[in-house]
């Protein structure tokens, strides 16, 4: 039970639970990144474009987006323990469909469908799970901090390990090693997980919400991807968007008056330091989604390298992410989530400078490396203070909705940077293939301004579990 933990080491028990929830959200990472580097090697053998491939990867981070929120609001319904099974089967059905795709059609059901709904099934239960167990601050930073680092390493070694599969096997063998790590997961998650809250059955469960949230979510990011073919359709997208979303949240507001199930509780956006750690969760995931994309893509497109050499020049992301990443717990106990964010941004943009300027007009490998360095251990350095903020702001009672919400959003920041990034890239808004990619490096670098000027905006002091609404 949660209230069994204390401060310092968490029980065994608990470290094994931590074992699957890693490994969870490793793959879920993983699987939005590693199609990166098969680009060319899916499209050739699919028939079909690299900005095919790029609808496929989009479509998938779209799908976690729009679902997330109400995958956190089932876990009170059925239990957090059967969501997060349910969403593995589902994965790992969607991973073995997509390794014998015959075309792009069946590709993007089994690898942006199912294995999105999936992604968005169990991906809330592992933070709830987490949060509900990790009473104190310290314990839950080591959590937050093991489960984050192997997400960032899931998504900043995809293209590496996607690399080696694809030179050596196939792009298919990718999906076979994904439902082979969900297998496993699915039976560790089964010895070694415990649900310490009992489903409520008769909870409601607010469908007409979940579609409205779903639709302008698809809305918004459809009309990103549009911005290539016709500005004014994607105008028209975006509008209608924002327009849906509003009518989301006026219904939520309404159904909260009138005493009725709400899939989202407004209450969530009364916390002032919780919405300015959404928007950093938001553009940290933008700017490592958009960067792996665009730096993949220009090293397979227009430097010509294979799948494996240009896992391996990722290895300099891979390995700063990891290095700061696991030290965490460290930066909790020394450093306020604030300062840690902060610094975190300023390295993760100083980074992209760095890659524009060394990789300008040469074509020695070694330039690329030092920015990627410090872009792997500025973002690994903010994902857990951003996750831990979020989910400490509230107490147990609103875990489940949190939950989506903070997965829906960093999600919906993966979508963002990828079809933001793609964008630019076919828009052919520049005069060379170089200068585009370049553009769209700055394109993902003012987004992080963006999440910089958030993060100097929250509380200086350190950020007590379960503060609530403020």
């Amino acid at each position: 039970m949660a209230e069994q933990v204390m401060a310092g080491r968490p029980p065994s028990a608990l470290r094994r639970a931590l074992v699957p929830f890693a490994l969870a959200q490793f793959i879920c990472s993983f699987a939005g990144s590693n199609m990166n580097v098969m680009i060319n090697d899916i499209s050739k053998d699919l028939h079909t474009t690299v900005q095919g491939v790029q609808i496929a990867i989009t479509i998938f981070l779209l799908v976690m987006a729009a679902l997330m929120i109400p995958g956190g609001k089932l876990t009170d319904r059925f239990g957090r323990k059967r969501c997060l099974t349910a969403g593995l089967i589902v994965y790992g059905i969607g991973a073995l469909l997509s390794a014998v795709a015959p075309g792009l059609g069946v590709l993007i059901l089994g690898n942006s469908i199912l294995e999105g709904i999936g992604t968005a099934l169990l991906i809330p239960p592992v933070y709830i799970l987490t949060t509900l167990l990790f009473t104190e601050l310290t314990s839950r930073a080591r959590a937050f901090g093991a489960i984050s680092a192997m997400g960032g390493i899931g998504a900043a070694a995809g293209p590496l390990i996607g690399g080696f599969i694809t030179s050596a096997f196939s792009w298919r063998a990718s999906f076979v090693l994904q439902a082979l790590i969900i297998a496993v997961i699915v039976v560790l998650s089964r010895r070694w997980v415990k649900d310490p809250l009992p489903p409520d059955p008769t909870r409601p469960f607010d469908i007409g919400g979940a579609v409205l949230s779903a639709l302008g979510l698809l809305l918004v990011v459809t009309g990103i991807l549009a911005a290539d073919d016709n500005l004014w359709l994607m105008t028209g997208l975006l509008a209608a968007g924002a327009l849906v979303l509003t009518w989301f949240f006026v219904s939520m507001r309404a159904k909260e008056r009138s005493g009725r199930e709400a899939l989202l509780s407004m209450a969530l956006f009364h916390n002032r330091t919780s919405n300015l750690g959404l928007v950093t969760q938001h553009v940290q995931w933008l700017m490592l989604m958009g960067i792996s994309f665009t730096v993949s893509a220009y090293l397979q497109v227009v430097r010509g390298y294979n799948a494996v050499e240009t896992g391996l020049i990722f290895t300099a992301t891979t390995a700063g992410l990891l290095v700061s990443s696991l030290a965490a717990e460290r930066f909790a106990k020394r450093r306020a989530p604030r300062t840690v964010i902060v610094a975190g941004f300023v390295v993760t943009i100083a980074g992209i400078v760095t890659e524009l300027v060394m990789v300008k007009g040469t074509s020695e490998v070694w330039t690329f490396l030092p920015g990627l360095v410090l872009i792997g251990l500025g973002l690994g350095a903010m994902l857990t203070p951003s996750v831990n903020i979020v989910q400490s702001s509230f107490g147990d009672d609103l875990q489940g909705e949190i939950s989506g919400l903070s997965r829906s959003i960093s999600n919906l920041g993966s979508s963002v940077g990828a079809a933001l990034a793609g964008t630019v890239l076919v828009a052919g808004l520049t005069s060379t293939p170089e200068r585009s990619y370049a553009l769209a490096m700055v394109v993902v670098a003012a987004a992080g301004l963006i999440g910089l000027v958030a993060a100097l905006l929250l509380p200086r002091g350190r950020i007590p579990a379960g503060t609530g609404v403020s």
